[in-house]
């Protein structure tokens, strides 16, 4: 459910807004003394509350503390040690998370207490680079979303940016230097405190747990120079503020008219949309990268000819097409191979053999909680066709499923038994809608 920031909270961020959006050259000096306010903390720990999440090293979770000593008393005390300038954050505990590619990717959980915390100062400083950011960055933003992103990449495509560069950054989350990020943030807040509360959490230790229980230290620390977690509340912020230099550099000097190249960002994600050769702008990249101890991950960044090729961009595969009827060239957008095989690999997990104990209602709900967050995202643009593959491939998960609990071998009797509308209406299954919404403008 989203949540409504409470009109207090909305004035001092458009005033902020406002201010820095008025005077690009402001320095902000009297912040800290806003996160430490009893509506701005108790926000905080709702919006936090919303996302959810596991608990940090010290194993306490939301129930722990409003069962426990309860929300007011855990923020007061926050409060308390904000405002004396005695917070101090706990380590941050680390996870592995798999990836697609079955390599891992290092999740960095802070506790509650530090997400409340780091929620508090991002609803004050936000609004301050939210006046700054340039308007091809889309990651991590209110009001933003990746299908805008991809709007813009499908338009530039029309226009006859059709030479793609599809950059990766190599570990950009382990790899932004301190000493620079805070220079980037300092430009903008000169509030000592909040600076030096950022600092803390950039070296707060990075701990990982063993399944025995075993606690070590892998990263962080004060003699730590390099980096900001993943999973914390104010790292997508800080990366975008770091990254925002590269889109300010190339809005600043008109790079996009004399390269003939346009920057379209989510976070750490970006593609360069060429109209001609991309040497010159894929030069530029690499030197501003390079002043910001960035680099590209070259196995992993490809130059590609939309007109022959695609490329993936957030999920979905993208590319120049022609119309069958018309003939005329249109961006054809629709979910990635990859996307389609996780989102049925999902589906095959939920309806295996071993699962058949499980309560018929509960294997039910959790495919229909993955298909709508699925379908959600991608029912856009030229997406139909995969959304039908989904449909049909949900269909028969479930239908192998309930012959595997029946006890049915024969695929016809199955079929019989369980048609696709008995699916839908007796079982509760969610149908995934196969009609997309897409701009045919450009069709």
């Amino acid at each position: 459910m989203l949540l409504v920031t409470p009109d207090g909270i909305r004035t001092l961020q458009r005033k902020l807004y406002i201010k820095a959006k008025q005077e690009p050259a402001y320095r902000f000096y009297a912040l800290y003394d806003k996160i430490w306010r009893a509506d701005i903390l108790m926000f905080a720990y709702r919006l936090v509350r919303a996302n959810k999440g596991s608990p940090g090293i010290d194993g306490i979770n939301f129930e722990d503390i409003e069962h426990g000593e309860g929300i007011d008393k855990f923020l007061l005390e926050l409060a308390q040690d904000l405002k004396s300038q005695s917070y101090s954050p706990s380590p941050v505990r680390r996870v592995m998370i798999p990836k697609a590619d079955g390599s891992l990717r290092p999740l960095g959980i802070p506790t509650i207490r530090d997400r409340v915390a780091q929620m508090a100062v991002k609803l004050i400083i936000e609004p301050i680079f939210e006046a700054d950011f340039c308007p091809n960055s889309f990651g991590f933003r209110p009001q933003k979303s990746a299908h805008q992103a991809v709007d813009v990449i499908a338009d530039s495509l029309y226009q006859g940016y059709t030479q793609v560069i599809d950059a990766d950054l190599s570990k950009y989350f382990d790899s932004i230097p301190h000493a620079k990020l805070l220079a980037t943030v300092a430009e903008r807040i000169v509030d000592g405190a909040i600076l030096h509360i950022i600092k803390q959490w950039l070296k707060a230790p990075v701990i990982e747990q063993d399944k025995d229980g075993t606690k070590r230290n892998v990263g962080g620390g004060k003699a730590n120079s390099i980096g900001t977690p993943q999973g914390g509340v104010i790292s997508p912020l800080l990366a975008n503020c770091y990254l925002h230099i590269v889109d300010r550099i190339w809005d600043r000097h008109q790079l996009d008219r004399k390269l003939g190249a346009r920057i379209v960002r989510y976070a750490d994600d970006f593609v360069v949309l060429c109209k001609g050769k991309v040497d010159a702008p894929l030069a530029r990249i690499r030197y501003l990268l390079d002043k910001l101890d960035l680099s590209l991950n070259e196995s992993k960044t490809h130059i590609v000819d939309a007109r022959q090729d695609s490329f993936n961009f957030l999920g979905f595969e993208i590319r120049v097409s022609k119309g069958r009827k018309s003939g005329k060239r249109y961006a054809h957008v629709c979910p990635s191979p990859k996307s389609l095989a996780k989102i049925k690999e999902r589906m095959k997990q939920l309806t295996t053999r071993n699962r058949t104990p499980i309560p018929l209602e509960d294997i039910v709900g959790s495919m229909n909680a993955s298909l709508r967050g699925w379908a959600n995202y991608f029912h856009y643009r030229n997406s139909s066709g995969t959304l039908n593959k989904v449909k049909t491939y949900a269909e028969e998960r479930l239908r192998i499923h309930l012959m595997k609990r029946h006890k049915v071998k024969d695929r016809g009797i199955g079929q019989g038994r369980f048609p696709s509308q008995q699916l839908y209406q007796r079982y509760g299954l969610y149908k995934v809608p196969t009609t997309a919404g897409w701009r045919s403008v450009h069709a």
